[in-house]
C-alpha cells in the first residue's frame, strides 16, 4: 500500500495502542534493537494521522500473520561442491611458471592441472587453490626454489602430501596427515630446494571468511540484544523492590507516630493522678 492510498484521517488512541503492540511483539521476536523500538514507538505516540501511523510497522509481519520461514542453512552455490571443481579430463588453465628476481601468482578461478612445474631464482611465486577447479582428482605441483620460495594455498578438506627435497632449504610438512573430504582431491607438493623454502598453508576462502565474519557478528549483537533485555528486567525489578521497601518503611513511620502519641498522653495523664492525691 502506498502512502496516497492511506486515508488522510485522524487516528485515535486505540490505533496508537494497537502499532504499539505491534512494535512490542517486534521488539520480542528480535526483529528490533531497542534503539529502533523506541525510535519508532516515540513517532507512533506523536502520530495524528493513519498517514504517519502506517509506515511505522510497514516492514513488520501484522498480527495473527505468520512470517515466511527462512532457511539458515546456506546452499552451495553453483560451483562450490567438489563435485563440481574436480573436472576430470579438462586441461588446465595454466600449466607453468617462471620468476626470476621477480614474481608469480595463480589465484582465483583457474584450473590446475594434473602436473604444474614452477621455477623461482631469487624470486617468489604464490598458487593459490582455494577457488581453483582441479584438472584431476590427484593434481601434483612440481617446485623448484633456488635462494626463493614458493607458497602453496589449499582450502579445507583437500588432502596434502609433501614429497619435495631441501638443500640448506625445505618443504613444509605441517598440513600432511589430514584426511582429506569424501570427492575432494589430492595436492602432492615435490620439487627441490636450494637455499630456498617451498612452503603450504590451508585457509579458508575470502567468501567463507566474510560469511563467518557476519555470523560472528550476528550473534554479536544477539548477545548485545540479550544482556539489554536482562538489564532491563533488572532495573523493573529493582523499581518494584524500592516501591515496596518505602511502604514498609512509610508503615513503620506511622506505627512509631502513634507510640509517640501513646506515650506523651500518658504522660500528660500522669500529673493529673498526682494533683489527686
Amino acid at each position: 500500500m502506498t502512502d496516497d492510498a492511506v486515508p488522510d484521517l485522524r487516528a485515535s488512541d486505540a490505533d496508537r495502542e494497537r502499532v504499539a503492540a505491534v512494535l512490542r511483539d517486534a521488539l520480542a521476536e528480535g526483529r528490533l534493537d531497542m534503539d529502533e523500538f523506541e525510535e519508532r514507538l516515540d513517532a507512533t505516540y506523536k502520530a495524528r494521522t493513519y498517514r504517519e501511523l502506517e509506515p511505522i510497522t510497514r516492514d513488520l509481519p501484522a498480527p495473527g500473520v505468520t512470517a515466511p520461514a527462512v532457511s539458515l542453512t546456506k546452499a552451495p552455490e553453483q560451483g562450490d561442491t567438489w563435485a563440481d571443481r574436480v573436472v576430470t579430463g579438462s586441461e588446465g588453465t595454466s600449466t607453468w611458471a617462471v620468476a626470476v628476481m621477480s614474481g608469480f601468482q595463480r589465484k582465483g578461478r583457474w584450473t590446475a592441472p594434473r602436473r604444474f612445474n614452477c621455477f623461482t631464482f631469487m624470486g617468489g611465486g604464490q598458487i593459490d587453490l582455494r577457488e581453483a577447479n582441479f584438472a584431476d582428482r590427484e593434481v601434483v605441483i612440481n617446485a623448484v626454489a633456488i635462494m626463493g620460495g614458493v607458497d602453496v594455498i589449499v582450502p579445507p578438506g583437500v588432502e596434502v602430501v609433501v614429497r619435495g627435497f631441501g638443500l640448506m632449504g625445505g618443504f613444509d610438512h605441517s598440513e600432511e596427515g589430514e584426511p582429506g573430504d569424501p570427492g575432494a582431491p589430492r595436492v602432492i607438493v615435490t620439487g627441490f630446494a636450494f637455499w630456498g623454502g617451498v612452503g603450504v598453508q590451508r585457509k579458508l576462502a575470502r567468501a567463507e571468511k566474510q560469511r563467518l565474519r557476519e555470523e560472528r557478528r550476528r550473534e554479536k549483537l544477539e548477545r548485545k540484544d540479550r544482556r539489554e533485555h536482562g538489564r532491563g528486567l533488572d532495573a523493573s525489578s529493582s523499581g518494584q523492590a524500592s516501591l515496596g521497601h518505602g511502604g514498609l518503611g512509610a508503615g513503620h513511620g506511622y506505627g512509631s507516630f502513634d507510640s509517640l502519641h501513646g506515650r506523651h498522653g500518658e504522660e500528660q495523664r500522669e500529673p493529673r493522678r498526682d494533683g489527686d492525691r
